[in-house]
Parts: C-alpha cells; sequence; structure tokens
C-alpha cells in the first residue's frame, strides 16, 4: 500500500538551502542559533556520531551567518533576527580528508583554502596552511567590513583511521594542528567558530592552543541539537508517523513504537532528551520500511581496529557502569574500546546516578545491537553465515511455534557445525554463541538476566513464551535446571502473562555441542 504523501524527505540532502528550497521535510532547529547569539557565545565545539545531522546543521549555520533571511521564514530564529546581517562564512568540511596520507591532506587542505580565497578574488602565494588561513580571515573581514565565521565539519575525519597507528597518526595530526592554530589569534577578526566531529577535542593536541572553545556535546539543552527528539517526532512529524502507520497496515501507536524500538534511544547527557537516529528515520519515512539502515551505511574501519586491539567480546560491551572519564576521553588516551563506542553511537547513555556521578552505557536500540552482533559474529561462528542459514531460520521458526524440543535439535547441529571456531573451547564460548544466535535472529535476549536472588544464564522473551535457559559445560542437564528452580530464575515473569519454560543445557567439550537437556513448562 502507497504512503500518503506528507512530505519530500531529505535522504542524504545535508544543504540546509537546497532543502529549504526544494521544500523537504526540515525539522527547525534554529532555536539553537538563537541560543549561541543570546549568549553571545563565540567558539563551540559539537561531538554527536556519523549520520546524526552535523553536517546538516553546520550548513544551517552557514546560511544562517550568510544572511539568507529568505530560507529561514517560518522558523525559530525569524523571530529572533532583525539585522540579517551578511558575514563572510569560511567553511571546511573535512569529511572527504578520509584515507589519506600526509601527501594528499596537504593537497585537500590547500584545494580548500584555493576555493575560499577565489571568493575573495585573490590567489596566495603562501604554501603553509596556517598562514593562507590567517590571510584569508583578514582579507575577508577587510573586504566585507564584517568579521568572518569560520564552520569546519568532521574536523576529526582525517585522523580516525589511523588513530591507533602512530607512525601514521603523527604527521596527520602535525598537519591539522597547523591548519588549526591561527583560530585562538584571529579573535579580532572572528565574528563565530563552529566545529563537529565524532571524536571529543579537548585532549587532543591540534587543538592545545584553542583553549576558549566550548564543548556543548554533553550539555543538556542541547542534547536534541542533532537528530530528531521524542517530543519532534510526535508532534512536528505525527502526520509522517501516521502515514508510514497507514502504509504498513499499523495503527499510529504500533508505528511509533515500533520507530522507537529501531531508532530511539540516543542520550547524550545526564537529563538528555529522547533522541532518534534521524538519518535511519528519514530513510524508513522515504522507503515506507522499518528496517535496518544506519549500521548498514558502512562500518567504520577505525571502529573495527578498536575492538579488535581490545579483545571485545560481544557480551562484554553492553550494560558498562563507568565514570565520565571512562568515555568522554580523546582516543589517544583511551585505555578501551569504551570511548569509541559512546562517541561513535554504538553505545549511549541510560541512566545516571547522580549520587555516584556514575554513568550506565547501553546500546540505543535494536537497529545498532543487531548491526553490531553481525559484525562481531564472524569472530565467532565464521564461515558461517546466519543470514542465510536455514538451521538458524529452522530454530527460530521452532522457538516462535513453542516446538523447543525440536529447537534443540536444531541447535545442537548448529553448534556441531561451528564448534571449532569457539575460540577458547570453554563456558565462556559457549554462551557468547548462544547470545549471538538468539539476537541475531532478533529475538529479545538478555544474558546473565537478574533476578532477585541470582542471574539465568539467558532470558529468550518471545511473544506468547519466555524460555529461561542455564547453560552448564560438561556438567549435566539435571544439575542445570536445579540451578533455575533453587535460584529462582523464572520468578520476575511469572506476573507476565506468558508460559513460562525452563530449559537446562549441557555442552559437552568431548563432543564439541550439546550433549543433553531437559525441558520443563511452568
Amino acid at each position: 500500500m502507497m504512503a500518503r504523501l506528507v512530505n519530500y524527505y531529505p535522504v542524504g540532502i545535508q544543504t540546509f538551502e537546497k532543502l529549504r528550497e526544494d521544500h523537504y521535510l526540515y525539522v527547525d532547529k534554529t532555536k539553537y542559533i538563537v541560543d549561541f547569539r543570546k549568549k553571545k557565545m563565540s567558539y563551540v565545539f559539537l561531538s554527536r556520531p556519523r549520520r546524526f545531522g552535523k553536517s546538516l546543521f553546520a550548513s544551517t549555520l552557514h546560511a544562517y551567518f550568510a544572511g539568507k533571511k529568505e530560507l529561514f521564514d517560518g522558523l525559530a530564529i525569524a523571530d529572533y533576527e532583525k539585522e540579517w546581517n551578511a558575514y563572510p562564512v569560511l567553511h571546511f568540511d573535512l569529511s572527504g580528508a578520509k584515507h589519506m596520507d600526509k601527501e594528499q591532506l596537504d593537497r585537500y587542505l590547500s584545494d580548500m583554502l584555493y576555493d575560499q580565497e577565489a571568493v575573495y578574488g585573490y590567489k596566495s602565494q603562501k604554501v603553509d596552511p596556517n598562514i593562507r588561513l590567517k590571510d584569508l580571515v583578514k582579507k575577508a573581514h577587510e573586504q566585507t567590513g564584517r568579521k568572518a565565521v569560520i564552520i569546519i565539519d568532521e574536523y576529526d575525519a582525517p585522523l580516525l583511521d589511523v588513530v591507533h597507528e602512530k607512525e601514521n597518526l603523527l604527521p596527520l595530526r602535525q598537519t591539522m594542528q597547523n591548519f588549526y592554530s591561527p583560530i585562538k589569534l584571529l579573535d579580532p577578526h572572528l565574528e563565530f567558530v563552529f566545529i563537529t566531529g565524532i571524536t571529543k577535542f579537548s585532549q587532543l593536541s591540534i587543538f592545545s592552543e584553542l583553549n576558549n572553545l566550548e564543548n556543548i556535546s554533553m550539555f543538556d539543552q542541547y542534547s536534541a541539537l542533532c537528530g530528531i527528539s521524542l517530543t519532534e517526532l510526535t508532534t512536528a512529524m505525527k502526520p509522517d508517523v501516521q502515514a508510514l502507520g497507514e502504509a504498513l497496515g499499523m495503527s499510529y501507536e504500533a508505528c511509533l513504537e515500533a520507530l522507537r524500538s529501531y531508532y530511539d534511544g540516543y542520550h547524550f547527557s545526564e537529563h538528555s532528551e529522547d533522541v532518534f537516529n534521524p538519518f535511519s528515520l528519514v530513510k524508513a519515512l522515504n522507503a515506507q520500511k522499518i528496517a535496518p539502515y544506519w549500521y548498514g551505511s558502512g562500518t567504520p574501519t577505525y571502529l573495527i581496529k578498536t575492538l579488535q586491539k581490545y579483545h571485545v567480546n560481544v557480551m562484554d560491551i553492553e550494560k558498562k557502569s563507568c565514570d565520565v572519564d571512562d568515555f568522554n576521553v580523546s582516543p589517544e588516551q583511551m585505555v578501551s574500546a569504551l570511548p569509541l563506542l559512546y562517541q561513535s553511537g554504538y553505545l549511549t547513555i541510560k541512566k545516571f546516578n547522580p549520587l555516584l556521578h556514575r554513568y550506565t552505557l547501553e546500546y540505543p536500540n535494536k537497529e545498532v545491537k543487531t548491526g553490531m552482533l553481525k559484525n562481531l559474529a564472524p569472530n565467532y561462528l565464521s564461515p558461517v553465515q546466519l543470514d542465510n542459514s536455514s538451521v538458524v531460520g529452522d530454530l527460530l521458526e521452532k522457538l516462535y511455534e513453542g516446538n523447543i524440543e525440536g529447537a534443540m535439535v536444531r541447535l545442537k547441529a548448529f553448534l556441531a557445525s561451528i564448534s571449532n571456531r569457539l575460540s577458547n573451547k570453554n563456558e565462556r564460548d559457549f554462551q557468547t554463541v548462544f547470545y549471538l544466535i538468539f539476537n541475531l535472529m532478533g529475538a529479545h535476549m538478555r544474558v546473565e538476566e537478574e533476578s532477585a536472588i541470582g542471574r539465568a544464564d539467558a532470558v529468550v522473551h518471545m511473544p506468547e513464551a519466555v524460555y529461561v535457559f542455564e547453560l552448564k559445560y560438561d556438567g549435566s542437564a539435571e544439575e542445570a535446571m536445579r540451578q533455575i528452580d533453587n535460584k529462582g530464575y523464572l520468578i520476575p515473569y511469572s506476573a507476565d502473562g506468558k508460559r513460562l519454560y525452563k530449559i537446562g543445557v549441557n555442552f559437552s567439550s568431548e563432543q564439541r555441542t550439546i550433549n543433553e537437556w531437559v525441558i520443563k513448562e511452568e
């Protein structure tokens, strides 16, 4: 069924001017520019994950400072701004400088500077990027009579892929440090500076001289500056959700809940607004299909290298309790994968304990969790392809039908087929494979879930039933079953109204698969 056309959706469009002129959907973020101007903020840094709207906001700032009043009709800033002065805007997008060596990066910077210099009718005879940037800002101020605005989008793009390669990182970092170095000295010639990136800047030496840059990344009032807040989705975008629900044969409430499950859940501060991934949300509205889009747009190589470097186990990623200094630090300062997992958007803040000043980090939503597990699964399950495995498909089908015996037979065959891939060949690996299999089937599973007096190894939530697994390694299925009873693992689910099953499972190291199990319904 074709959805009603409520809006044109800006898939892949990051230019504010194009978006407004061609009448695409735009969720008004200009109130944040009003806030900047009212507070007379001059140097602002914002960190957000990739494809989260940083470039669009940078483009919006560009249009505002360029004085393009007509683009802002009906938006929040139109009620505030009365003068609409046109400032010279120097906009540098570093997202195109990925995977470059020093010579390539030098040429890229030179090319960007050349384009900006041409606007003011001259060609610099200087070679060093910092000198050219200094001259460019002064020339723009002199020619226009107004102070310049500098916008630097994705400042850290040239560095991320080599963050763990010191021999490659050092020359690139020196180049970027050199390029940015004049900014502080140019203060008399600057109206506003805005810098975006994925990673935190404060301890990166490339900004060591720019100590007046205000990092707003974890301020509550700016938590929804990028992305779509739940409030925005249920007010300004409510007709879009209603139309998508109609196309999918769902009620508005059911459609909203499905969108929340897949794309919501981001929190960027202690008391953050609830934020949706804008890239995935717009893709879903345009395609009339709720599916994973953000992770499918490409996994950064720097993240994979980080996970490998720190030997990250898939079950060790969620529910991390930590101090802010554990995850909001420069990649150069990190001692675990946590900072990049958070700053890249694979983990987000789910709880904050004000007494202890501790944060709990978890996957934001189903889209990110499933994508992360699919990416890490080959480390445990290769060469079996889960997506195309009839064994796993059969297992999922049988669990939904309540045929647990059939499901266990299939699972036994599956484990036997991958047993040689278990890296340490111990109980932890056995449990990890369970975790991966059930999550990648799309079931809602929580490993070692807390109950009142103990923790079950695995709890699988299905529409009509809850399955509580206890896994033993070279023990017995009856022993596992006794532990479920003695520890009261079923108690938390007794009021859910679903059928409850307990499954005791034993893995034989000699047979390299499950050798026995016991199934009982409460």
